[in-house]
């Protein structure tokens, strides 16, 4: 894990320190199957059943940068699979923080649920349903990430995120960052180049 940190400092995706300290002590190999256990540390997607993945290190690394988490911050983490990014964001926020993370599947929520469980963070909670209306109960929060593609952002989302808050979201092959300015102004930022699973809808 330390030399995948390395190289991913090395190449620019790892900057800020305490996102570095996070992908140092969460690993990732507590986080997929037991059948891909040696290949934890590859920069590479690797399934973690019913058609989804763990997401590639270099993408984690590069959202969590965008969406810079910080201590305290209120966190809504969509599609949270394997728990491991859901992990990170857990030891970033700290205790005063919250993260609430969200899975469709109701045996991968129990997945990510059971993978974090070694860690005991008690800022995080893990939800199974559909995270297309966001979650209002625990609205607003100071960041939003999503790990599935959508065709375009639930406005739900926008309506929840805080006013100086961040959205970092996979729409189309690209990630979008989104920045609240005001209650109905947003500044956008488009990142090309990435490839995610679908966002699933509640049938």
């Amino acid at each position: 894990m330390e030399e995948l940190v390395r190289k991913l400092i090395n190449s620019g995706y790892l900057k800020t320190p305490r996102i570095i300290e996070a992908f140092k002590k969460i690993d990732r190999a507590d986080f997929v199957p037991e059948e891909f256990k040696n290949q934890a540390y590859v920069n590479e997607p690797i399934p973690i059943g019913h058609g989804q993945t763990i997401s590639q290190p270099l993408t984690v690394a590069f959202m969590l940068e965008l969406l810079q988490p910080e201590e305290g911050n209120k966190i809504l983490d969509v599609g949270s699979g394997s728990g491991w990014q859901s992990a990170l964001l857990s030891e970033i926020v700290g205790s005063k923080g919250e993260v609430y993370a969200i899975e469709l599947i109701p045996e991968l929520s129990a997945f990510g649920e059971k993978n974090t469980a070694q860690y005991g963070f008690s800022n995080l909670k893990f939800l199974s349903g559909s995270a297309e209306e966001g979650l209002l109960q625990k609205a607003p929060f100071d960041r939003i990430i999503a790990a599935a593609e959508c065709e375009k952002i639930p406005n739900a989302w926008k309506k929840q995120l805080a006013v100086g808050g961040r959205m970092a979201v996979p729409v189309r092959q690209s990630i979008f960052l989104i920045i609240k300015n005001g209650d109905n102004e947003f500044t956008e930022k488009e990142f090309f180049g990435f490839a995610f699973v679908p966002f699933i809808k509640k049938p």
